[in-house]
């Protein structure tokens, strides 16, 4: 969904249920807040105990959003479903081991978003028998299709039930807190595939000069600005929305199958 169309849903979302979309805006709140938060609080946990001290002497490591929060990347989250915060100033001089260190601090974010992406997922697919009826998991689709971001999932997730379906539910309740454990995964999902992407200044490129070409490619300040204006052009252009939608599609569809199959519900 391009950002046009997502800002047409949201209008007609606004003005058919108001309550609805005011508690949507306070699930998708508090999860940008807390997925871009903990991305970049685990970059200055890592660089400082790699011995870089830049970070947490310039208020990083804090979840003050203020000190995080870039108002672009913000926005892509809000409106892509992938986006960044504000980079954590790294002193590479400090650490002990530059290649080994450097790709730590590269792989934290990335590993907190999948982490979380991977918790919260299981957490929803553990929810779905307390809050739908047995008869209900084995119908349409199954367990499937009521977590999955391309089908029941998605309507619960933007913009929940209807009444007509309180009657197959055991506790309605749960969907509120199933809602907003869709939501978080899915944008830790987004947060930490595109951070894997390898383009300046994303971590991916980071990964890919420590792993595969050993450190050998430095850039400037000025390569990594322009780097940023291309990447912020190509997201917003919907240049990259094709083959991260792929990505992310391929990796939920993954882990929700082998959730579902760890758990009985496949």
């Amino acid at each position: 969904m391009g950002i046009l169309s997502r800002l047409e849903a949201y209008g007609r979302w606004l003005t058919s249920d108001p309550f609805g979309f005011l508690l949507y805006l306070i699930y998708l709140s508090v999860a940008v807040l807390a997925t871009l938060i903990l991305h970049e609080m685990a970059h200055a946990y890592v660089a400082y105990r790699c011995g870089d001290p830049t970070a947490k002497m310039l208020g990083r490591l804090t979840l003050n959003p203020a000190k995080h929060l870039d108002p672009i990347g913000t926005a892509c989250l809000v409106l892509l479903g992938f986006g960044w915060a504000k980079p954590v100033p790294v002193n590479p001089r400090n650490f002990e081991n530059y290649r080994r260190d450097d790709f730590l601090v590269s792989v934290a974010g990335i590993t907190v978003n999948l982490t979380l992406f991977i918790l919260s997922l299981s957490l929803a697919v553990g929810l779905n028998s307390f809050l739908w009826r047995p008869e209900v998991l084995a119908y349409n689709g199954g367990a499937k299709a009521f977590l999955s971001s391309d089908g029941v999932g998605y309507a619960i997730l933007c913009g929940g039930l209807g009444p007509e379906y309180i009657d197959f539910m055991r506790h309605p309740w749960v969907q509120y807190i199933q809602r907003f454990l869709l939501l978080f995964a899915y944008l830790n999902l987004g947060v930490g595939i595109f951070n894997l992407m390898p383009f300046p200044p994303l971590d991916g490129f980071h990964l890919l000069n420590d792993i595969l070409l050993k450190g050998k490619l430095t850039l400037n300040a000025q390569t990594f600005q322009i780097a940023h204006i291309i990447l912020m052009v190509l997201c917003f252009t919907g240049a990259l929305g094709g083959i991260l939608n792929f990505l992310t599609g391929a990796v939920e569809d993954a882990v929700l199958n082998l959730l579902l199959m760890l758990t009985g519900h496949a």
